[in-house]
Protein backbone atom coordinates (compact mmCIF):
# COMPACT_ATOMS: atom_id res chain seq x y z
CA UNK A 1 0.00 0.00 0.00
CA UNK A 2 1.47 3.39 -0.95
CA UNK A 3 2.47 5.67 1.91
CA UNK A 4 0.41 8.59 0.60
CA UNK A 5 -2.71 6.40 0.81
CA UNK A 6 -1.99 5.59 4.45
CA UNK A 7 -1.68 9.32 5.21
CA UNK A 8 -4.93 9.98 3.31
CA UNK A 9 -6.76 7.30 5.30
CA UNK A 10 -5.37 8.83 8.51
CA UNK A 11 -6.55 12.30 7.42
CA UNK A 12 -10.07 11.09 6.64
CA UNK A 13 -10.20 9.06 9.86
CA UNK A 14 -9.10 12.03 11.97
CA UNK A 15 -11.61 14.32 10.26
CA UNK A 16 -14.35 11.77 10.88
CA UNK A 17 -13.38 11.45 14.53
CA UNK A 18 -13.49 15.25 14.80
CA UNK A 19 -17.14 15.11 13.86
CA UNK A 20 -17.71 13.19 17.10
CA UNK A 21 -15.73 15.54 19.36
CA UNK A 22 -16.20 19.02 17.89
CA UNK A 23 -13.08 20.33 19.67
CA UNK A 24 -11.15 21.14 16.44
CA UNK A 25 -8.08 19.27 17.74
CA UNK A 26 -8.37 16.22 15.51
CA UNK A 27 -9.26 18.40 12.54
CA UNK A 28 -5.90 20.15 12.85
CA UNK A 29 -4.15 16.76 12.94
CA UNK A 30 -6.14 15.82 9.85
CA UNK A 31 -4.75 18.91 8.13
CA UNK A 32 -1.25 17.78 9.06
CA UNK A 33 -1.97 14.35 7.59
CA UNK A 34 -3.16 15.96 4.35
CA UNK A 35 0.11 17.90 4.20
CA UNK A 36 1.92 14.59 4.66
CA UNK A 37 -0.03 13.19 1.69
CA UNK A 38 1.34 15.99 -0.48
CA UNK A 39 4.82 15.49 0.95
CA UNK A 40 4.65 11.76 0.28
CA UNK A 41 3.66 12.39 -3.34
CA UNK A 42 6.53 14.86 -3.83
CA UNK A 43 9.32 13.22 -1.80
CA UNK A 44 9.64 9.51 -1.11
CA UNK A 45 11.03 9.76 2.41
CA UNK A 46 9.16 8.61 5.50
CA UNK A 47 11.07 10.93 7.81
CA UNK A 48 10.18 13.99 5.72
CA UNK A 49 6.53 12.94 5.73
CA UNK A 50 6.57 12.64 9.52
CA UNK A 51 8.28 16.01 9.96
CA UNK A 52 5.81 17.69 7.60
CA UNK A 53 2.91 16.11 9.50
CA UNK A 54 4.34 17.28 12.82
CA UNK A 55 5.14 20.84 11.69
CA UNK A 56 1.84 21.46 9.91
CA UNK A 57 -0.17 19.96 12.77
CA UNK A 58 1.59 22.11 15.37
CA UNK A 59 1.18 25.24 13.24
CA UNK A 60 -2.51 24.55 12.76
CA UNK A 61 -2.97 23.86 16.47
CA UNK A 62 -1.14 27.02 17.52
CA UNK A 63 -2.33 29.48 14.86
CA UNK A 64 -5.60 28.32 13.31
CA UNK A 65 -7.40 26.46 16.10
CA UNK A 66 -7.51 29.38 18.60
CA UNK A 67 -8.81 31.75 15.92
CA UNK A 68 -11.52 29.27 14.89
CA UNK A 69 -12.55 28.67 18.51
CA UNK A 70 -12.84 32.43 19.11
CA UNK A 71 -14.85 32.81 15.94
CA UNK A 72 -17.30 30.07 16.93
CA UNK A 73 -17.61 31.33 20.51
CA UNK A 74 -18.17 34.95 19.45
CA UNK A 75 -21.36 34.21 17.53
CA UNK A 76 -24.67 35.28 19.01
CA UNK A 77 -26.20 31.93 18.17
CA UNK A 78 -29.81 31.52 17.30
CA UNK A 79 -32.42 33.59 19.08
CA UNK A 80 -34.56 31.86 21.65
CA UNK A 81 -37.62 30.69 19.69
CA UNK A 82 -40.11 32.42 22.01
CA UNK A 83 -38.16 35.70 21.81
CA UNK A 84 -38.22 35.52 18.02
CA UNK A 85 -42.05 35.63 18.07
CA UNK A 86 -42.29 38.82 20.13
CA UNK A 87 -43.47 41.78 18.09
CA UNK A 88 -44.91 39.63 15.31
CA UNK A 89 -48.45 40.18 14.04
CA UNK A 90 -51.16 37.58 14.67
CA UNK A 91 -54.76 37.06 13.60
CA UNK A 92 -57.44 36.33 16.19
CA UNK A 93 -59.19 33.04 15.37
CA UNK A 94 -61.29 32.62 18.52
CA UNK A 95 -62.31 35.39 20.93
CA UNK A 96 -59.31 36.36 23.05
CA UNK A 97 -60.29 37.23 26.62
CA UNK A 98 -58.76 36.86 30.07
CA UNK A 99 -58.86 33.03 30.15
CA UNK A 100 -59.46 31.93 26.55
CA UNK A 101 -58.62 32.59 22.94
CA UNK A 102 -56.64 31.51 19.93
CA UNK A 103 -54.54 33.36 17.39
CA UNK A 104 -52.77 32.36 14.20
CA UNK A 105 -49.11 33.24 14.59
CA UNK A 106 -46.51 32.38 11.93
CA UNK A 107 -48.90 29.87 10.39
CA UNK A 108 -49.54 28.06 13.68
CA UNK A 109 -52.49 28.24 16.06
CA UNK A 110 -51.54 29.50 19.53
CA UNK A 111 -53.48 29.85 22.75
CA UNK A 112 -53.68 33.56 23.53
CA UNK A 113 -54.68 36.03 26.20
CA UNK A 114 -54.74 39.83 26.15
CA UNK A 115 -51.98 41.94 27.67
CA UNK A 116 -54.60 43.88 29.66
CA UNK A 117 -56.96 41.50 31.45
CA UNK A 118 -60.03 43.62 30.63
CA UNK A 119 -59.45 43.67 26.86
CA UNK A 120 -61.38 41.36 24.54
CA UNK A 121 -60.43 40.77 20.90
CA UNK A 122 -62.85 39.33 18.36
CA UNK A 123 -62.14 36.89 15.51
CA UNK A 124 -60.60 38.72 12.56
CA UNK A 125 -58.83 41.33 14.73
CA UNK A 126 -55.14 41.87 14.10
CA UNK A 127 -52.99 41.82 17.22
CA UNK A 128 -49.30 41.99 18.05
CA UNK A 129 -47.52 39.44 20.21
CA UNK A 130 -46.06 41.22 23.22
CA UNK A 131 -44.47 38.16 24.85
CA UNK A 132 -44.79 34.40 25.12
CA UNK A 133 -45.74 32.86 28.49
CA UNK A 134 -45.12 29.14 28.18
CA UNK A 135 -47.39 28.07 25.32
CA UNK A 136 -49.59 31.18 25.48
CA UNK A 137 -49.12 34.28 23.37
CA UNK A 138 -49.83 37.50 25.25
CA UNK A 139 -51.23 39.89 22.65
CA UNK A 140 -52.18 43.55 22.28
CA UNK A 141 -54.47 45.13 19.69
CA UNK A 142 -52.62 46.42 16.65
CA UNK A 143 -53.50 49.91 15.49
Amino acid sequence: MPVWLIWLIAAVGLAGAEALTGDLFLLMLSGGALAAVVSSLLVENYVVDGVVFLLVSVLLLVLVRPALRRRFAAGKGLPEPAKALEGKPALVLDTVARHAGQVKLDGEVWTARPLNDDDVYQPGDHVTVMRIDGATAVVFKSV
